[in-house]
């Protein structure tokens, strides 16, 4: 049995103190709340009026095969996109102060084929404490036996290849969250080496009567509406979740499995020898952060560094948040790891990925 992890390095949580302090000054002074402003209501219709548009033009649009093909894929991108816009604020409660605001927007999270309460265990509590720590943080293990991702993991043959077969996986991600990842992880004992609850009966309502309506919205509809043949149909389904989990997955890929993050081990006691802010900004790497584009379509996500500090801080607070963390960081001589662009991510990515596939020098 694994000891529970302790972050004991109480001396190096100064460091958050001080970046906690200076950005509450940052809000204070400008008489700024933490959660939307203006620019995240817009965001938000502008997303949603895309799904709903592209929706319609899915099913009464009247196009050819190939043109629903192009709009499906279009589709899965959207769905990524609100994903990460919309229900990643509202499921960290960032989105509003107003907790029936964020539960109405968190909803919208099965939408795109994902239940909230399971990702709320997974991610908010699994991932964002035990970031990138093998055994624990399952957000990194993309397909155990097939994906290296940590150096602790045993190395198989086939793995010298994954630079090349590991990116059509994670456009797998958003299949299985729909099919089979929700139902797995409801009811398992424990995520990673965290125990999870008894679950209230409520959500086991939620978990099937939610699932049931994607697959009537998705699955049932269309192929009573559209004028075209099953395999049509599939093909046009596999493109639009193809789409979506290709989108996520490298978002997350390219925040905490690029060169420089750490995947770092307790020791037998269970310590992890480090504050858990430190921590943080070891394990995790902004990408393209004076991009507006990846700004506006990844939520901030290109900013995990101010997303793992400050989860419950709306994402479009991320670009002013980060010169303070940068600068706080300097300061306390801690890393602070940035690709200057998406492709200079996705190159990093590949890199460790082939390095991983390969027995250590």
């Amino acid at each position: 049995m694994r000891a529970t992890l302790k972050f004991t390095n109480v001396a190096r949580s100064t460091f958050f103190a001080t970046v906690r302090q200076r950005a509450d000054a940052y809000f204070a002074s400008r008489q700024l709340s933490r959660h939307a402003n203006a620019t995240m209501w817009a965001k938000a219709l502008f997303f949603l009026g895309s799904f709903g548009l592209l929706y319609c033009l899915i099913l009464f649009g009247s196009f050819g095969p190939l043109a629903l093909l192009g709009l499906a894929g279009l589709l899965g991108a959207c769905c990524a996109f609100i994903g990460f816009n919309i229900c990643h604020d509202a499921l960290h409660h960032a989105f509003s102060a107003n907790k029936r605001v964020n539960r109405f927007f968190s909803l919208l999270f099965n939408l795109i084929g994902a239940n909230p309460y399971v990702w709320t265990i997974t991610h908010n509590v699994v991932h964002h404490t035990y970031t990138n720590i093998p055994g624990h943080d399952e957000d990194i293990e993309v397909a155990p036996g097939l994906v290296r991702l940590s150096a602790e993991e045993p190395l198989r043959p086939w793995q010298r290849y994954q630079q090349l077969y590991a990116f059509p996986l994670y456009g797998l991600a958003s299949l299985s969250w729909v099919l089979r990842k929700d139902y797995v992880k409801f009811f398992r004992r424990k995520i990673g080496e965290h125990p999870t609850p008894s679950h209230p009966r409520r959500e086991y309502i939620n978990l099937f009567a939610y699932k049931a309506l994607y697959y009537l919205l998705f699955i049932v509809v269309p192929l009573l509406v559209l004028d075209i043949t099953w395999w049509q149909f599939v093909v046009g389904f596999l493109v639009l979740h193809f789409v979506e989990g290709l989108v996520l997955g490298l978002v997350f890929q390219l925040a905490h499995v690029v060169e420089g993050t750490a995947f770092p081990q307790p020791d037998a006691s269970g310590d992890m020898q480090e504050a858990w802010a430190v921590h943080q900004l070891r394990t995790t790497a902004n990408f393209a952060p004076r991009s507006a584009l990846a700004s506006f379509l990844c939520g901030g996500l290109n900013r995990q560094i101010e997303h793992h500090l400050f989860p419950n801080v709306c994402h479009v607070h991320y670009p002013a948040l980060s010169h303070i963390v940068r600068e706080t960081a300097r300061e306390f001589g801690l890393p602070y790891l940035e690709n200057p662009s998406f492709a200079a991510a996705l190159r990093s990515h590949y890199r460790i990925l082939h390095k991983l596939g390969r027995p250590a020098a």
